[in-house]
């Protein structure tokens, strides 16, 4: 399991009958987790006195029955700085088991960089930006590429916060897939992919898929846009039906068998236990 020990502004503080208790700066929350199945003893105090609650309806959906919290605040992860702002589906704009990616991504760009190289970045379903933060600050040039227009605009105040504001970054609001084929079509070529496609999504023209259904097609795509001299690939998925050595067959296939994958679940530590909440997975190539 992979898990990043450098978190100070983020605590997984419990966890029981299917709901976190997270420090999110000097904010606690509770927010629901369907992994977590066991009931163990609620000791923490912290659980009567959280500052946002949200709760799951049982016709679907959910919203903050607690709030009070302010409708946005920051928080840091080392030298990035990011602004939170709780969501109407339990979300607060950014993923912590990510920082274990993060961390090791920026290693290999920083290794690059050292040996006087260059690194182009590919960011699919980029989100608010950790990942072209993370990479941004390593050295990297970073393509952020997002269909959603409201988290592209939430990934450029993330890097602003975390003085990136004047990095190589090209922000590109369009369908992930869409844009790879062009790609493709331009002959441009990345030293490194990021791909963090969500369980369920729609194409452009409105229709539903799913991450099950499409994945090897959109991981196969995307390697075809790594450069001659490429140094990382790296797809996450919050998907429980694509297990982490699923992702690293279809990872493998996609790479032509060469290079290195792994791949393993991600993880929280839990300060109430010791223990490692999982929180998705990941499949990581290098080439050597």
């Amino acid at each position: 399991m992979w898990s990043s020990e450098n978190w100070k502004d983020y605590e997984l503080l419990d966890a029981s009958d299917g709901e976190r208790l997270e420090r999110w700066g000097d904010y606690i929350l509770i927010r629901p987790d369907p992994q977590i199945i066991w009931k163990t003893e609620k000791r923490d105090p912290r659980w009567a006195k959280a500052h946002g609650v949200y709760k799951r309806s049982k016709s679907g959906g959910g919203k903050w029955v607690v709030s009070k919290m302010p409708e946005e605040w920051c928080i840091s992860y080392g030298e990035l700085t990011f602004k939170l702002r709780p969501m109407g589906f339990k979300h607060t704009g950014l993923f912590p088991e990510q920082a274990a990616n993060w961390d090791w991504f920026s290693e290999l760009i920083r290794a690059r960089c050292a040996e006087g190289k260059k690194t182009s970045v590919l960011n699919l379903f980029a989100y608010t930006g950790g990942a072209t933060a993370a990479a941004a600050k390593a050295g990297a040039c970073v393509c952020h590429v997002d269909a959603a227009k409201g988290m592209v605009a939430a990934a450029k105040e993330n890097l602003r916060l975390s003085g990136l504001a004047d990095a190589p970054v090209r922000y590109i609001v369009d369908d992930c897939k869409k844009f790879v084929e062009r790609e493709l079509r331009r002959g441009h070529t990345y030293d490194g992919i990021i791909m963090d496609p969500p369980s369920y999504g729609r194409g452009p023209g409105g229709e539903v898929w799913k991450l099950e259904e499409c994945a090897h097609e959109l991981i196969s795509l995307a390697a075809r846009l790594m450069s001659d001299d490429p140094s990382f690939f790296l797809v996450n998925s919050y998907t429980t039906g694509l297990s982490p050595s699923t992702m690293a067959y279809m990872t493998m296939d996609a790479m032509g068998l060469r290079g290195k994958t792994e791949a393993s679940e991600l993880g929280i530590k839990v300060s109430s236990t010791g223990l490692y909440l999982p929180a998705g997975a990941s499949a990581r190539w290098t080439n050597g």
